[in-house]
């Protein structure tokens, strides 16, 4: 199979869809690879690294998604990206369609058997390749609200840890999974005073049990979301539903209500954000203010961390990509149905429920796409 990874265009996202390791494994296994020119410079991979690993470097993108027959990349496909997509091609990466009608729709034009990373599951009921790039997000969160919070860039002017004499800032974490807790292990080491909210109490019960005493816990019900996000400091909105559009747990109406100066963080806002008053931000210009309040909406937050992220999610996405490639989209789905898990579109199909569900879409179920 041919695989190509051409260079990310989102705007200051500087991760690169294939590691030079990977780029060998798959030459290891019998595959071709090409590799857009300066796909890897903001990684801290060159063009030279990766044809030592035995790759091929072509100088432009269009080469790639003419002659790849699996395409890999981080982000969603850009509109000039999607335009070059065709059928019986497979396109292996985040897509985030819920809240992304025009995306979606551009997918299933192409006709292109597109898998998601962020809807793969496995047998622990967990999404392995979300995950690097939750925990990486869930550790910037606290540090890039606490550059927010800083007077200059129209925060409180509370530092996170606090000084003798002076109250650490107030931290709440909406969420309790990998985002989460990891924004509370990191919000809590800087000596914030932290309380993570979530709404499964077998998730508290674990939270309370491995980090008792780091920070507090407590039940996610609307009074007490209000009750704590109107006076904290910084606010992380950590809530994922696999798939589907994030629901929005502070309206603008109780913006009002909270501290002047506090800081949003939404990690959600890859999938349309869990703050009513959310919209995309980009590392060049990462936050606005609305009445009062400072929103960080980064929806790339792990390219601030280029190498280190590329590194975690080449690493967790290589295994579904040697399987994909060895035995292409079909038998790797058919016998594995947590890689089947993470097909959103097929030949002008959707199938992906929840995708479905957000944008008022038919779906065909993933099942029997293998046979379409």
């Amino acid at each position: 199979m041919l695989i190509g990874c051409p260079k990310e265009i989102k705007p200051q996202e500087f991760r690169v869809g294939l590691t030079p390791d990977a780029a060998r494994e798959c030459v290891t296994n019998g595959h071709d690879v090409i590799v857009e020119g300066g796909a890897g410079l903001g990684a801290g991979f060159t063009d030279d690294d990766y044809t030592a690993a035995g790759a091929s470097v072509v100088e432009t993108a269009a080469e790639i998604f003419a002659r790849a027959d699996l395409v890999i990349k981080v982000k969603e496909p850009q509109k000039v990206e999607r335009a070059q997509l065709r059928a019986g091609q497979i396109l292996f990466t985040y897509l985030h369609l819920a809240p992304d009608p025009e995306q979606t729709a551009d997918l299933l034009a192409s006709g292109v058997t597109a898998i998601a990373y962020e809807t793969v599951t496995d047998d622990r009921g967990g999404l392995p390749l979300l995950a690097p790039m939750s925990e990486v997000a869930g550790r910037l969160a606290p540090q890039v609200g606490a550059w927010a919070l800083q007077k200059a860039n129209g925060g409180r002017g509370v530092l996170m840890g606090g000084v003798p004499g002076v109250a650490p800032a107030r931290v709440v974490v909406i969420g309790g999974g990998v985002v989460g807790t990891h924004a509370a292990r990191i919000a809590a080491g800087m000596g914030a005073d932290v309380t993570v909210l979530d709404r499964s109490l077998a998730r508290l019960r674990y939270l309370d049990d491995v980090f008792s005493g780091q920070f507090r816990t407590g039940y996610a019900s609307a009074a007490a979301t209000l009750d704590l996000v109107t006076s904290a400091d910084m606010v992380i909105g950590a809530v994922l539903i696999p798939g589907a559009a994030a629901p929005k747990l502070v309206r603008r109406a109780d913006l009002s209500a909270m501290k002047p100066g506090a800081v949003l963080v939404d990690v959600a806002i890859d999938q349309g954000g869990c703050f009513e008053t959310s919209h995309a931000t980009t590392h060049h210009d990462p936050i606005y203010e609305v009445d009062g309040i400072v929103h960080y909406c980064v929806a790339n937050m792990p390219g601030a961390v280029a190498r280190s992220s590329t590194q975690a999610l080449g690493n967790a996405t290589l295994p579904y990509l040697i399987a994909l490639a060895n035995k292409g989209w079909k038998a790797a789905c058919t016998e594995d149905p947590h890689l089947l898990a993470g097909l959103n579109t097929h030949a002008g199909h959707l199938t992906y429920f929840a995708v479905g569900k957000a944008l008022g879409l038919d779906v065909l179920a993933p099942q029997l796409a293998l046979k379409v």
